[in-house]
């Protein structure tokens, strides 16, 4: 159970800090609901506290997942993603693991973007993903780790970014 001012996470919308627990009567039964600002965007959630856990409402990840999650994704801008499925298929499929609870599956969908984008152009809704996957990963790792979330975002994108091209020979 959540108290307020407690930090946690809703997936697909990122960080967010319970503002208090309400009850309200819905069809003549009483529920109890965690209020929840998302911080990205001052979105206010209303979660049924009997139904947090199956929505995936959790607790911020821990301080050493946070700190692995980032190594990996520092140490993986030389992967190679198999790209075989159009970018619709792709888009349905990351949209789907977008909603995961787990950050570690976020920051999956984060990494294939990342580095399908350092070969070739990502279509309008890939961009879109990308941009979503990169506010709920550098949101969550931000605040564990104590970072600035724009740091964080800048020093990825420089990681991910596309090798220069060749240089032209000149003799």
């Amino acid at each position: 159970m959540f108290t307020p001012n407690d930090l946690v996470v809703y997936p697909a919308q990122g960080v967010g800090k319970i503002e208090s627990i309400d009850s309200q009567t819905i069809g003549g039964i009483a529920c109890d609901f965690y209020i929840v600002r998302i911080q990205a965007n001052n979105v206010t959630l209303m979660v049924p506290v009997n139904n947090a856990a199956h929505v995936g409402l959790r607790t911020l990840t821990t301080t050493e997942e946070a700190e692995r999650i980032l190594e990996e994704l520092r140490s993986s801008t030389g992967k190679v993603v198999h790209t075989g499925q159009n970018w619709n298929r792709r888009f349905r499929e990351y949209s789907e693991r977008l909603k995961s609870p787990e950050l570690a599956v976020v920051t999956e969908v984060l990494r294939e973007l990342l580095l399908i984008g350092r070969t070739k152009e990502l279509s309008f809704g890939e961009r879109r993903l990308q941009e979503q996957a990169m506010g709920l990963v550098t949101g969550e790792l931000a605040e564990v780790l104590k970072v600035e979330e724009d740091s964080l975002r800048d020093e990825l994108l420089e990681l991910y970014a596309p090798p220069p091209p060749p240089e032209e020979n000149q003799n």
